[in-house]
């Protein structure tokens, strides 16, 4: 009797320390992951601080539509894999068919301005999504200010308020409520899947001269912002 009490008392104190064991690794796990999930959003809020801070210097936003111009954070041509500190890859062309129709391998002319579907309703005037700003978060700001290995990407698009259905072109007429207005969307990958999008919508804020100077002075205002899920 003593050892059948003996072995049931053992075998309970086993079950309890295996799920306390359990219950640990678990709670690490989590916490892992939402520790990551809050990086993922502040390197995506990150890398659009750094493009709105940008664009003021940039006359003709056309130029950012059409594919002319890129930020000045670049780690060389808009396409093609990145590796990330976990060794998995991501593919910058497949970021951006994925913004413009859902499908990574590539979308066709249909997708992107012809159908009118989802989160993609302007038919003409959808968006078309272009790289503008992609690279390691660590290195965009001077070496050893932050310790971050997440990836980081921003697009610009077209505001699809506008209605001259020209998604390269950002319409310089006044009465189009499309007119210097720039869609963003910042995207942020880490390490065991972790990844954030936010969406934003900026316009150009042209201040009339101010004091003595005569010199009008070009600002952009957020104008919305929301966090893709």
């Amino acid at each position: 009797m003593a050892l059948v009490v003996a072995m049931m008392a053992l075998l309970m104190l086993s079950a309890i320390g295996a799920a306390l064991a359990l219950t640990s690794s678990s709670e690490t796990l989590v916490a892992a992951n939402y520790r990551n999930s809050v990086e993922a959003l502040y390197a995506a809020d990150a890398v659009l601080e750094r493009v709105i801070a940008e664009l003021p210097a940039l006359g003709d936003w056309s130029m950012l539509l059409n594919g002319s111009v890129q930020s000045t954070f670049a780690d060389g041509q808009p396409n093609g894999p990145r590796t990330l500190s976990d060794g998995s890859a991501i593919d910058l062309t497949g970021v951006a068919n994925m913004a413009n129709c859902g499908n990574g391998a590539g979308c066709s002319a249909m997708d992107l301005i012809g159908n009118a579907t989802g989160d993609r309703p302007w038919g003409a005037n959808n968006p078309v999504w272009r790289m503008f700003a992609y690279g390691t978060l660590g290195d965009m700001m001077p070496p050893g200010s932050i310790s971050s290995s997440f990836y980081v990407t921003l697009m610009v698009g077209d505001d699809p308020s506008e209605t001259d259905g020209d998604p390269t072109k950002d319409d310089v007429v006044a009465t189009n409520p499309g007119s210097a207005v720039l869609a963003l969307r910042a995207e942020a990958f880490g390490s065991g899947g972790a990844h954030k999008t936010i969406e934003v919508i900026v316009s150009r804020n042209n201040d009339p001269p101010s004091g003595n100077t005569g010199i009008a002075h070009s600002a952009v205002r957020v104008l919305s912002w929301r966090e893709v899920r």
